[in-house]
């Protein structure tokens, strides 16, 4: 029997959420999870994979950019 608990973060059979902040940067968060402030839902819940490959197409350049006014 496993008893070792697997971290949200790392479980690739939980959904996800795809998170964005005001500088264009993103986060891979399990539903489970509070969304943090600062952050919105780009995309999801959806499976890991699905989110990964999302990041992979759009994430381009991993440096901050300048903060988006809304």
């Amino acid at each position: 029997m496993n008893t070792e608990v697997q971290n949200p973060f790392d479980d690739p059979s939980q959904a996800f959420l795809l998170l964005v902040n005001d500088r264009q940067q993103f986060s891979l968060w399990p539903t489970l999870a509070r969304v943090p402030e600062g952050w919105r839902v780009q995309l999801g819940p959806e499976s890991q994979a699905v989110c990964l490959t999302y990041l992979q197409q759009h994430w381009d350049d991993i440096r901050p950019q300048p903060p988006i006014n809304l």
